[in-house]
């Protein structure tokens, strides 16, 4: 085996999603400090404890207790490389995190015990889907009272459409909650309540007819335990590490993040589970990993990781081959060679230097403006990876400068975020008035705070009666002239000078469908 077969196999690199607060960060925080990588986790929410978790780096998320970017960390596990993406939970940011589940080979969802599925999740788990992306349920605050473990697993099966097998199952929950079975290794770990951030020592109990059982739980929570045990074995599907990277099986964990409590048996059972980087399709074939030669693409941009020194990092995820520094890259969309003499790796917001970095890893270059989200970089050929649409947005308003005097810095901030993805532009035909259309309504409180602090430039909003943007291609010259003529009032160019339609309701949407057959109308911006 190659040094690069070696190192690429040592790879696992996977997204948590979830819907806002099922304890998605607390779970990011739990895996790191078992890890290694960090000493303490910080409180995502106490406001006693000035710490803000690691994940959480930008100043709005800190204040907020919620995150609006995605965080990449990595850290060294039982000889392998993992690397997580922290995405974004609330449903203003959704489209960060679809494009993130680009770069992940695998996912683990998170899901509140009490809540159950939400909709945010659903959404997120199509996504997966689409693509066939292995996925690892979580089942969380299990030291909470919440639904009970079957009927949960019913509510994912049929809300998100996957079939599920333990691999632990609970000993009760809420007060009553003793600890948790681990079916895949045959332990139990049990749950101290007067010792919540230590998991007491792991009793290996391996047949669990034992009268040891008994003596441990109690004998009504062991009858209840091997009665439900014997019930999953007859009513889910076998388990196996094939079905399982195919996409056709989930693993399911019950515990409690914040507790440390079930997260150490995840973070096992995954590292040993878990797919190695997967190959990708491009525009021209299919991109293996093992490929000699390097390849990766940028699936998100972030302005001004650190204000101090208004750097720009495009996160670039690695496919095939090794990636070098100071080694001369084709930029294929500007046909341009680049050469980095500082990519990092990154723990949160704390980032290191890296000398050479493998398929599967995720590494930040340091852009003066040539990315874009969905640029790939190769060792020469010229070939684009597919599959990092941005979505047609949802909701608008005008964009105003509230600062004459600072119109240079505005006009450079708005064009820097729009980079990022967090939103998009689009410039009127008829008056050249800036419009900002994005998927929530937080991302316009994300773009103003952002534009204060680190461009010091005011915006404000007007408020434009919008119902969907959408591109627009037509091989009919005669229909795209007379349709441009009649709705000039409604046209406006993107950041990169396409052709956008902007209907001020569905009814107008659907009357320029009917009228205008040759006319193609794209809701994702791949087309």
């Amino acid at each position: 085996m190659s040094k690069l077969q070696e190192e690429i196999d040592l790879r696992r690199t996977f997204a948590i999603v979830s819907h806002p607060d099922a304890g998605k960060t607390t779970l990011t925080e739990k895996l790191l400090l078992f890890g290694g990588a960090i000493q303490t986790a910080g409180a995502v929410k106490s406001n006693k404890i000035k710490k803000s978790a690691t994940s959480d780096f930008m100043e709005i998320e800190k204040q907020r207790g919620i995150s609006v970017a995605t965080s990449v960390m990595g850290f060294g596990y039982q000889g392998l490389k993992i690397n997580i993406l922290d995405t974004p939970g609330h449903k203003d940011f959704a489209e960060d995190t679809y494009r993130t589940l680009t770069a992940a080979d695998s996912v683990i969802v998170v899901i509140d015990v009490a809540k159950g599925v939400e909709a945010q999740t659903e959404k997120l788990v199509e996504v997966c889907k689409m693509r066939d992306t292995p996925i690892i349920v979580f089942i969380n605050k299990l030291d909470r009272y919440g639904k009970d473990a079957f009927d949960l697993l019913d509510e994912v099966e049929q809300k998100l459409g996957i079939n599920v097998h333990p691999l632990s199952w609970p000993i009760g929950q809420g007060d009553d909650f003793q600890g948790v079975y681990n079916i895949y290794e045959k332990g139990l770990n049990l749950f101290s309540s007067e010792n919540k951030q230590h998991v007491s020592d792991v009793v290996s109990v391996n047949d669990i007819e034992s009268s040891e059982l008994d003596d441990i739980v109690g004998s009504d929570a062991a009858g209840t335990l091997r009665e439900e045990l014997e019930l999953i074995e007859t009513v889910y599907p076998e388990y196996t590490n094939e079905k399982y990277l195919e996409g056709k099986v989930s693993p399911v964990f019950f515990g409690s993040a914040l507790n440390n409590f079930g997260v150490q048996e995840l973070l096992d059972c995954f590292v040993r589970i878990a797919p190695k980087p997967q190959p990708k399709e491009s525009d021209i074939r299919e991109i293996s990993p093992y490929d000699e030669k390097f390849s990766g693409f940028v699936f998100k941009i972030h302005a001004n990781m650190d204000p101090k020194h208004r750097d720009r990092i495009a996160f670039v995820k690695i496919v095939s081959g090794k990636f070098s520094r100071n080694t001369n890259y084709l930029h294929v969309r500007n046909n341009k060679k680049l050469k980095f003499s500082n990519p990092t790796a990154f723990m949160a917001s704390k980032k290191e230097v890296v000398e050479d970095s493998y398929a599967g890893d995720i590494v930040g270059l340091y852009d003066s403006g040539n990315f874009k989200i969905g640029d790939t970089l190769t060792e020469g050929e010229k070939f684009m990876f597919s599959g990092i649409p941005s979505f047609s947005p949802e909701q608008f308003k005008y964009i105003e400068n509230a600062d004459p005097l600072k119109t240079k810095q505005l006009n450079k901030g708005v064009d820097q975020l729009m980079d990022e993805g967090v939103a998009q532009l689009f410039t009127k035909v008829d008056n050249n008035r800036k419009i900002i259309g994005t998927v929530g309504q937080l991302q316009y409180e994300v773009i103003q705070y952002r534009l204060e602090h680190e461009y010091n430039a005011k915006c404000r909003y007007e408020p434009i009666n919008l119902f969907k943007a959408c591109w627009f291609t037509s091989e009919n010259e005669e229909q795209l002239k007379d349709f441009k003529l009649r709705k000039l009032h409604n046209l406006a160019k993107d950041k990169d000078g396409r052709d956008v339609f902007l209907a001020d309701s569905r009814y107008a949407l659907d009357l320029a469908q009917e009228k205008y057959t040759d006319i193609e109308f794209h809701f994702t911006s791949e087309f």
